[in-house]
């Protein structure tokens, strides 16, 4: 095998989500014999049953592979197969952190994507060598010309350039590989006598503690050595090291250049930090490496178990996650309806539905999830601001000036005739389109401007709906703007309770309270008196359900007589009643909980 830094090439595969990343990986696993044809199955590295299941990468895998070039000799690939979906962005700019080209990946039926674009200008930005590539060129669908018109319009790359592949049946996949040993450029190495590692993912193995994937920038990793963290400066012992082909193997030191993976004697999984530079002890660098770009959680929710016991499961549950997903966020809270909890922080509702998912397969876990929010920017009128994404710690309106919601800018990539559609989507998500462009003589893209809080709960699913599957979007933060956001509460028997509340756009608030108020009377099990249920903005009742009381039949002893009689024993029932109410307390069962937080968001409409 090559060592030297000359015949060592490390890249990463992006695109737009199912543009096919993963099977043409697959090819390249096949072609290089890094796996045998009979431990063989599609998408060999996207090993969580939740990627099997959906036909999506969440996670990025490394992997090394050795080529023989018929130019150029023995290579050592190292690939980095990376997530196509926006919510999943920081991955891909971990994976980029770590490469020093990219494969950028075109369906030839589709075409680029907003995905795509996106992806694109994340590769430039880091000076990337990029190799554009049309792939599932064998579909009777597939358009070559459309594809080489909008990569020259779009991403300013001649069709000279471009390569066609067919990931499915191995078409192009050798002259793209020998394209990888020459296009690339072979990492650099500047400090030869200084280690310097760049860790840009990490697992929590049960067995074996903290799993740490490095770059290899400067220097070299070997079993027996102390490694110290640059962030926090602890130190460990390395254990073993090694690399993926496709599962772990161990080595006996990793050079400058490679890709690898770290085992130490740290078993803390908030120990490493996902960006951080890991370095030698004796002879420590004098700077970190430049890291990947930082993404900031967008969307916040409480996650709670259902069983208090939980909650130090829960706990340490998170504590893993966080080390194996470093977008997610977490700090505790307490709820007085639902115990505690977390408070905790997501890229997009995609990226929360899969936490959510995989505290409750991996690591056995009944959750319930409040309603989600995102950042407000709260001012007071004594000049101050508060960042408020929780609708517990939102002042009262009496002290507020004015409140500004986060904005965004999406890019929206749609055949022509959809256009009228999407708009009318975007005006009804309170956006504002501000230009449309030709990509072709067949695509538009729209440009519009929205509040984050309304893409974050259904508008990719409508998206997708109104333009057949066709449209896709990418969006970036485009700062603050002053809305008319109020706090919603819900009060049960007069009583508010925190877990329910929620900031809304005051236009959207009377129909959001109707749904919790409806949702609620059908859950909540009558009483012997009546319960009201009530939206309340600012202390002003919006919405109101009551449920329905349980009544003795006084009557029934009366076989006739007087009508006073029966009027004297119907008010006498009324006034225990009143008594009853004063003075009872309503138990609203966890199930009402989990019927209104998990309330389909088209009953919002």
């Amino acid at each position: 095998m090559p060592s030297d830094l000359s015949h060592i090439r490390n890249f990463s595969i992006v695109a737009h989500i199912d543009h096919g990343k993963s099977t043409l990986a697959d090819r390249f696993l096949l072609y290089t014999k890094t796996i045998e044809e009979r431990t063989f199955h599609d998408q060999v590295l996207d090993a969580m049953d939740l990627e099997q299941e959906r036909g999506i990468t969440i996670k990025s895998h490394p992997v090394r592979m050795l080529f023989h070039s018929k130019n150029g000799g023995d290579f050592v690939f190292n690939l980095i197969d990376t997530p196509g979906h926006s919510d999943f962005q920081y991955e891909v700019s971990r994976s980029l952190a770590a490469c020093e080209g990219a494969i950028l990946l075109v369906d030839a039926s589709q075409g680029v994507q907003a995905q795509t674009l996106a992806t694109a200008n994340l590769c430039m930005r880091q000076d990337l060598t990029i190799i554009p590539v049309i792939n599932k060129i064998d579909l009777p669908s597939a358009n070559l010309d459309l594809c080489y018109e909008q990569i020259e319009e779009l991403l300013a790359i001649p069709r000279e350039e471009v390569l066609l592949v067919s990931a499915r049946t191995g078409v192009g996949v050798e002259n793209l590989l020998e394209a990888v040993a020459e296009r690339i450029p072979p990492p650099k190495e500047n400090a030869p006598e200084t280690l310097q590692a760049l860790v840009f993912d990490s697992v929590y193995d049960v067995y074996r503690g903290v799993v740490v994937d490095v770059r290899v920038v400067n220097g070299s990793v070997r079993p027996g050595m102390k490694l110290r963290l640059y962030s926090t400066g602890e130190e460990s012992e390395v254990k073993e090291v090694g690399y993926f082909s496709p599962s772990m193997k161990p080595g006996k030191e990793l050079l400058p250049g490679e890709v690898g993976y770290v085992i130490t004697a740290i078993k803390d999984p908030l120990a490493f930090h996902v960006g951080d530079t890991v370095t030698a002890a004796s002879n420590p660098c004098k700077e970190a490496l430049p890291g990947f770009q930082r993404s900031s959680p967008m969307v916040f929710s409480g996650i709670y178990p259902m069983d208090t016991d939980d909650y130090e499961a829960l706990k340490y549950n998170i504590a893993k996650l966080r080390l194996n997903d470093a977008a997610f966020v977490a700090q505790p809270e307490s709820s007085v309806a639902l115990g505690a909890g977390f408070r905790c922080g997501f890229l997009g509702l995609l990226h929360m539905e899969i936490v959510q998912e995989r505290l409750t397969r991996e690591y056995n876990m009944d959750l319930l999830l409040t309603y989600p929010s995102v950042i407000y920017h709260v001012y007071m009128k004594d000049g101050t601001m508060k960042e408020v994404d929780n609708p517990q710690y939102m002042p009262d309106a009496s002290a507020i000036d004015h409140v500004e919601e986060p904005m965004i800018k999406a890019h929206i990539i749609s055949p022509s005739n959809y256009m009228g559609p999407i708009m009318n989507l975007v005006l009804d998500k309170r956006g504002v389109c501000e230009r449309t462009d030709t990509v072709d003589h067949l695509h538009v893209m729209i440009t519009a401007r929205l509040p984050l809080h309304e893409i974050v709960l259904d508008f990719y699913d409508k998206l997708k709906t109104i333009t057949r599957g066709y449209g896709s979007m990418d969006y970036e933060p485009d700062g603050y703007e002053p809305g008319e956001t109020v706090k919603l509460e819900i009060l049960v028997n007069g009583e508010p309770v925190d877990a329910l509340a929620s900031l809304v756009n005051s236009q959207r608030a009377v129909a959001r309270a109707r749904m919790i108020c409806e949702r609620l009377s059908e859950a909540i099990p009558p009483a012997m008196f009546k319960i009201a249920i009530q939206g309340a903005v600012g202390g002003r009742i919006i919405a109101r359900e009551d449920v329905r009381q349980l009544r003795k039949n006084v009557l029934a002893k009366c076989y006739g007589g007087d009508i006073t009689r029966k009027r004297k024993l119907l008010d006498k029932q009324r006034e225990g009643k009143k008594r009853m109410k004063e003075i009872g307390n309503v138990n609203i069962p966890q199930e009402a909980f989990v019927a209104v937080l998990k309330a389909n968001n088209e009953d919002e409409k």
